[in-house]
């Protein structure tokens, strides 16, 4: 099966807006075996995208087209398909009734622009839309078939999982092809590559993809074929990943984040956690207590961007500061160790750096971090210096994202020692 993508909306020409709807259809494809030849972004012009649908129909099997059936005038998909199949659009008073009932249960008269969203292709299947008023709809032409769906992306999301997945499946016998991912962090993409280089030559460099980002590197494993078989190769591949990567892989799950992992290790071993923040701003905080249930183990943060703040809040002695200055190894050790016992946790973590662009100097450039995990006890402060390359917000995601994986590791090692 040869499909295309039809990414709608003249939002997605411009400078600020990511086409992620294309990249959820284009990995549904790829799962169930269906190959993408062309993949458009048209914008909001009727003529431009029946256009696109008249070159494509006879050159694919399949369209999914994303945007444009909304209720204003500048979405204009329906009629645009419409033309360039030679078809009709109607009112359906089923579809116009249950967009009604959609505004009424939420306290609303239904706007008259949203009758157009009951508009109907002549020869559609209606895809009912669970999320929202626009509907989808799917339509066979010669031996080409076309979904069309609202360019919301959970709408998109729900719709695909609910119509268009199951028509893959029944037509190309079930999924084709799977990938797994490996998580890794605080290893540059170079190291990486060099580790699992003999993975290559035993599963084949096209079956393995690293795509890295600030701090975190995924590992990816693609494996097609009958279940049994791609199962089983996959698995394979997966341990012979890990084996060659080493302990800096921290999940083979797509859902895990390095902020739920730390938070699964120490809700195991019935700690607590605070942080002490400079340069991240409370970064570090937002990311722990994005995961549901981390009020299980995460008390609370002190962000001390100051350095009266840092003795007030944190007991970072006055002389310290004085001595080595706020960006420094003595005073992110100082911090960490300073909202520990100042919250009352078991671990706590200290942050402090130049994020720049300004701020740094010849001793300490713009993208110097020192970062610092306590733990309890007398236990030894672990401490970390960095020089970060890019803009602030890349230090600062960096930074955070480094700190979480020496406090993974530390949770580790204390509970490979308990």
């Amino acid at each position: 099966m040869k499909a295309a993508i039809v990414a709608v909306g003249s939002e997605l020409l411009g400078a600020d807006r990511l086409d992620t709807n294309s990249l959820r259809l284009t990995a549904l494809l790829d799962r169930y075996g269906v190959e993408l030849r062309r993949k458009a972004a048209i914008g909001d012009s009727e003529e431009e995208i029946a256009a696109e649908l008249r070159f494509l129909l006879p050159r694919v099997d399949l369209i999914l087209i994303g945007g444009g059936l909304g209720p204003t005038a500048d979405d204009v998909t329906r009629e645009a398909v419409a033309a360039a199949l030679g078809r009709r659009l109607a009112l359906d008073e089923e579809v116009l009734a249950a967009i009604e009932r959609r505004f009424e249960a939420l306290g609303w008269r239904m706007p008259e622009v949203n009758r157009r969203q009951a508009w109907v292709i002549e020869g559609a299947e209606v895809i009912s839309n669970p999320r929202g008023t626009a509907p989808g709809m799917r339509l066979e032409s010669g031996g080409c078939t076309l979904f069309l769906f609202p360019g919301v992306p959970v709408e998109l999301e729900g719709m695909t999982v609910d119509a268009l997945e199951p028509w893959l499946a029944e037509r190309s016998g079930g999924v084709a092809r799977e990938t797994a991912v490996l998580k890794i962090a605080g290893l540059p993409e170079s190291v990486v590559e060099e580790r699992i280089a003999p993975a290559y030559e035993q599963f084949g460099r096209e079956a393995i993809t690293i795509l890295a980002n600030a701090g975190e590197i995924r590992l990816q494993a693609t494996a097609a074929g009958p279940e049994p078989e791609r199962r089983a190769r996959l698995a394979a591949m997966v341990a012979r990943l890990a084996e060659l990567a080493g302990d800096a892989v921290f999940t083979t799950r797509e859902e895990d984040t390095l902020e739920s992992v730390v938070g699964d290790l120490l809700r195991a071993a019935g700690a607590t956690l605070t942080t002490a923040e400079s340069c991240t701003g409370g970064l570090l905080a937002q990311r722990i207590t994005s995961v549901p249930g981390s009020s299980d183990y995460f008390l609370g943060a002190a962000v001390t961007y100051s350095d009266e703040l840092k003795v007030r809040m944190v007991e970072v002695p006055p002389a310290v500061l004085a001595e080595h200055g706020a960006v420094s190894e003595p005073v992110a050790r100082a911090m960490a160790e300073g909202v520990r016992r100042a919250l009352g946790s078991d671990y706590g973590v200290g942050i402090t750096g130049v994020a720049g662009p300004g701020g740094g100097s010849e001793e300490k450039p713009v993208g110097t971090v020192h970062l610092a995990v306590a733990g309890p006890g007398d236990g030894e402060v672990e401490h970390r210096k960095l020089r970060l390359p890019g803009d602030r917000d890349r230090v600062r995601r960096f930074s955070a994202q480094l700190a979480l994986e020496v406090l993974r590791r530390r949770l580790l090692a204390a509970a490979g020692g308990a």
